[in-house]
């Protein structure tokens, strides 16, 4: 069986995803076979494996880190937020059903005994297992049914390093008071704390640490310093921190931030290139070069919200104007001319057809409670003038989506998608687009050339889980992490 390494958070977003990633790339670098492993995530971020199953996207981040393809048993229990206090429940990649939090607690034992044989079978392929928590550890009016923190830790007794985020401010208390709130039994299994985020002057911070460990009997294995990672975000609460990051670039996207927006991963990859501007419904668009919308859990709930702030109508007076519209899943979905529900998709009516922003000449139907998931290749096959230099060329990428969209317009990729007839209006179901460097260097070619600007093209991106691991060595203690591992006993 695998030695396991778990890693714990104060809180949500102070960095476990990212840690547990590049422990997994520096342990596949010294040719260890490693895997991630999280119990259940809560997410909109997703991704799809190679037979079809919807996994959380840090996992697959992770996998990736480790240089092996993801799995439904990295991330056997995948909770999409629908917004009316249910969630959509994803166990071992497919579609389990909707519950609301207390119908979901009272399956929790079906849920853990799915959750021990989907570690046990990772465990039984690989050398190590880097398990991450979820939200902070101290969860505890949870530790009765908690599965991912406290219930796998009890399950597993690996050794645990608890992770801090020094920005958010009080990173002593909080690391100091998780541990005290921790039950008697899942306490001795805390080996060592990290300090993620720091901005300031190490020294400063030296007496702090050496208190903590006083106090904690606990030792600290490192101080992560803040820096920008080009790697999939977990879930929409980077969002905050990516509007809080200033640009110099020429180009400017909108993104429309709708309520269940998902997979905004999407765009990540135009982050290095273009100003990305997340637009509430509400807000003006100003002057956007672009305009994107995104995917959304809830399709018909997010247009309602747009139609509810006229923000429809300002995406189409863009349009009018020759501004580029991108649509991606739900996006899609929305630019077309109809969407109906047989009761299957929005959350406040049943059996209702309402218009979306006629953009292009699509009609989307949901009739059924199933999701397509699956990855794909396919070929460009739309005109016009961003995508029409590339017709011919071969793009992947993956579907997530409920619902079905037909028409009669010219394909945007072999059989997915719709572009409009001045080819400036792209919906497509394809996730990952702009994954694909010919696909960033249309789009940005042809909005530099809009504002008479030179650009010079994108070459294939690197791999970024290289630097992470290179962070991970030149600031934390790794020869007592490899020591958590028994590497070198």
């Amino acid at each position: 069986m695998a030695k396991p390494l778990m890693i714990l958070g104060t809180s949500s977003h102070v960095g476990k995803s990212i840690i547990t990633a590049g422990i997994c790339r520096i342990l596949a670098e010294q040719g260890y076979s490693v895997a991630p492993f999280k119990a259940q995530n809560m997410s909109l971020n997703s991704w799809i494996t190679r037979d079809g199953s919807e996994i959380g996207m840090a996992q697959a981040v992770q996998a990736h880190a480790a240089g092996i393809e993801p799995t439904a048993d990295m991330n056997p229990v995948l909770l999409k937020p629908r917004g009316d206090k249910t969630s959509q429940v994803i166990v071992l990649g497919k579609i389990y059903a909707d519950k609301t939090a207390g119908d979901y607690y009272d399956s929790i034992h079906t849920m853990t005994r799915i959750v021990k044989d989907a570690y046990t079978r990772l465990s039984q392929k690989h050398d190590f297992i880097i398990i991450e928590g979820a939200g902070g550890a101290a969860e505890i009016n949870l530790y009765d049914r908690d599965i991912v923190n406290i219930g796998t830790a009890r399950t597993i007794k690996p050794p645990i390093i608890l992770v801090g985020d020094i920005e958010r401010g009080g990173v002593f208390a909080s690391i100091h008071g998780t541990i005290q709130l921790l039950p008697n039994d899942i306490k001795p299994l805390i080996k060592g704390t990290i300090i993620n985020k720091f901005r300031g002057d190490l020294k400063l911070l030296q007496p702090g640490i050496e208190m903590l460990e006083k106090l904690t009997s606990i030792p600290v294995l490192g101080v992560l310093p803040y820096t920008k990672l080009s790697i999939p975000s977990e879930d929409s609460v980077s969002i905050k921190d990516k509007q809080a990051v200033k640009h110099n670039h020429n180009i400017t996207i909108a993104v429309i931030r709708l309520s269940h927006i998902s997979n905004f991963t999407d765009f990540e990859p135009l982050e290095e290139h273009a100003i990305i501007n997340y637009i509430e419904p509400h807000e003006q668009l100003k002057s956007p070069d672009a305009i994107i919308i995104p995917g959304t859990k809830n399709t018909i709930d997010d247009l309602r919200e747009l139609q509810k702030h006229k923000m429809d109508l300002r995406i189409k007076e863009h349009a009018k104007t020759g501004t580029p519209i991108i649509g991606i899943c739900g996006g899609y979905q929305m630019l077309g001319k109809t969407i109906t529900d047989k009761s299957i998709e929005s959350t406040t009516q049943t059996d209702v057809t309402i218009n979306g922003l006629n953009l292009i000449n699509v009609h989307t139907t949901f009739e059924e409670y199933h999701k397509y998931t699956k990855q794909v290749t396919k070929t460009v096959t739309a005109n016009g003038p961003i995508l029409g230099g590339l017709k011919g060329t071969r793009v992947k990428g993956y579907e997530i989506h409920m619902g079905t969209t037909a028409g009669n317009e010219q394909t945007a990729f072999t059989d997915d998608g719709c572009t409009s007839k001045n080819g400036l209006v792209i919906g497509t179901y394809l996730h990952g687009l702009f994954e694909n460097v010919d696909i960033t260097n249309a789009l940005l070619k042809y909005l530099h050339k809009q504002k008479n600007q030179p650009y010079t093209p994108i070459k294939q991106t690197q791999d970024p889980y290289t630097n992470l691991a290179k962070l991970l060595q030149n600031n934390l203690q790794m020869n007592k992490i490899y020591g958590l591992l028994e590497i070198g006993r």
